[in-house]
């Protein structure tokens, strides 16, 4: 099959017997970054037990957000310079790389580095499975293969605290580090042998290196200002504000070096489309909600209601079903009408009404009522993930796709950054206020104290001293998704502000609105659909190409 371009050319568009091999090998890609976000989620209270950390327990899952997402822009750039396939299996393999590393930790450090060693593969994975399927399929029918990765994020969610528990039972939580390197292998096997894009001219890349860094500098002052703030140091200190200060003074630069680079990693005129600035700042406040639950809940699911890892997974898994269930759906839905503006706002109203719910939980609230909280939220995240990103990746050409979805995902992974920063800081600080203010002196001196503490340590504690810890583990946490809930509100309330724009039944490159420079003169390359241009405006006397 093939599909007629712009300017005359053509390109081969995959059939659906093509797509289908390479679309299992993305499926593949996405499960290994998604189950690496989730598989410790169980685990952790007996990894930072057994490690002695409970001091550093946020930085295992925030070591790996923050380097996935420092990387994501740059993966999704360098696709577009140079294409995908090779960058796709060298990201699959940096990711098996760190999964060694974790497998062989002895120490919380070393645990921590392999974290981030994950990261600088996983930031590639997802980005580029979600650019692979742009490449090869109109964005008219894309909406059904956008819910399915929607959905096997949340099998892979299930999947992971299921496994993460499973493993810490028995073998050892080590294999969640382990089975990375089957799965990695098969996945690479996969892209190899049936991802074949078509061959491009393509010039030598130019490199971003400056803008790279600085994106990498104020990134991770960002996440160093929500991990240690109010915790570690005073949010006074001199520390802190130091970090603030590193931070808007490397954005600033950033500005400013993109501004003139030859080739943008993340080029300042995607911030000219509404639909991107609507959609990018819903999807951050997005991922601080999903990965501010996700990250904690079995925890305290393991703590509060004194069940075991394995069991902590499963009752989750609910909230992964409604997740999985309702963005199939939603996706074959948007795909069979071509309108999709309405879930995202929904699902948002949904994940504000479930945080705000969550915030109520007591330490004896019935599991079931904690359950179905977490299916509300599942619901309200299966309409809005992936439906945006769909929206962005309509909302540019082909040829951009990459970093516009890039981008879009940065900000997301900076929201989760920021989510799992803050719900960590704020649990884990409230968590050792409380222990310390409630427990006798003492009490704990014989186990290790608060940093030894563990599901199976807790339950063989008396009464009495076991009623204070889940006590202090509910009232450490549940004040957290009451912060979170306006976050969603507001991510509701700008997406009522975004203009459908009809989805793409082609693989036109010049489909959509792009600025460009023509004879010293800002020109504007106006969208086919003459009713939904108006989003780019031209100004007075400038050339208009469309």
């Amino acid at each position: 099959m093939t599909t007629t371009l712009d300017a005359g050319t053509e390109a081969p568009a995959s059939s659906r017997s093509g797509v289908i091999p390479v679309f299992i090998g993305l499926m593949t890609a996405m499960l290994l970054a998604s189950l690496s976000q989730t598989i410790f989620a169980t685990a952790l209270p007996t990894i930072v037990g057994e490690l002695d950390g409970v001091d550093h327990m946020l930085w295992v899952t925030t070591a790996y957000i923050l380097a996935s997402t420092i990387m994501i822009p740059v993966y999704g750039k360098l696709g577009d310079l140079i294409g995908r396939k090779g960058l796709f299996i060298s990201a699959i393999a940096i990711f098996i790389a760190g999964s060694i590393v974790g497998g062989l930790a002895g120490t919380m450090p070393m645990l921590i580095a392999a974290r981030a060693i994950q990261g600088l593969g996983g930031g590639g994975l997802m980005i580029l499975a979600q650019a692979i399927i742009a490449d090869i399929v109109p964005a008219r029918e894309r909406g059904k293969y956008m819910g399915i990765m929607g959905a096997a994020f949340a099998v892979s969610s299930v999947a992971g605290p299921l496994l993460g528990g499973w493993f810490t039972e028995g073998i050892g939580w080590r294999w969640g580090l382990w089975i990375n390197i089957p799965l990695g292998a098969l996945a690479i096997v996969m892209a190899a042998a049936f991802l074949h894009p078509a061959p491009q001219e393509r010039a030598k890349p130019r490199l971003d290196i400056a803008g790279m860094a600085l994106l990498a500098i104020a990134s991770t002052a960002i996440v160093l200002v929500t991990s240690f703030g109010g915790r570690t140091y005073d949010w006074g200190s001199v520390q802190i504000i130091g970090l603030v200060v590193i931070a808007v003074a490397a954005a600033v630069a950033f500005v400013l070096v993109e501004r003139r680079a030859a080739e943008p990693v993340m080029p300042l005129h995607l911030f000219g489309s509404r639909t991107f600035n609507l959609t990018t700042v819903a999807g951050m406040l997005t991922g601080v909600g999903l990965f501010g639950v996700i990250g904690y809940m079995p925890t305290y699911l393991q703590m509060v209601a004194s069940v075991d890892a394995t069991e902590a997974g499963l009752l989750t898994a609910p909230m992964m079903l409604t997740m999985l269930v309702t963005s199939t759906v939603t996706g074959f839905i948007v795909s069979r009408t071509g309108r999709y503006k309405w879930y995202p706002v929904i699902g948002s109203v949904i994940i504000a009404g479930a945080l705000y719910l969550l915030s109520s939980l007591e330490f004896d609230t019935a599991l079931w009522v904690t359950v179905s909280y977490l299916a509300l939220l599942g619901l309200g995240l299966g309409l809005s993930m992936q439906t945006i990103v769909l929206m962005v990746q309509n909302a540019f050409p082909l040829r951009i796709v990459g970093t516009a979805t890039a981008a879009n995902n940065y900000f997301r992974q900076v929201g989760a950054s920021l989510g799992t920063a803050v719900v960590g800081s704020m649990f884990t600080t409230r968590l050792l206020d409380l222990l310390e203010e409630r427990l006798p002196a003492g009490a704990l001196a014989s186990g290790g104290g608060t940093n030894a503490l563990t599901p199976a340590s807790v339950a063989e504690l008396p009464d009495q001293v076991h009623d204070v810890i889940v006590g202090a583990y509910n009232d450490a946490l549940t004040p957290a998704f009451l912060v979170m809930m306006p976050l969603a509100i507001v991510g509701a309330v700008l997406l009522l502000f975004v203009k459908e724009i009809p989805l793409r039944t082609t693989l036109a490159k010049d489909a959509v609105a792009e600025s460009a420079e023509i004879d010293g003169e800002t020109a504007v390359y106006l969208e086919p659909h003459a009713d939904d241009a108006a989003e780019a405006q031209a100004p007075t006397g400038a050339p208009v190409r469309g």
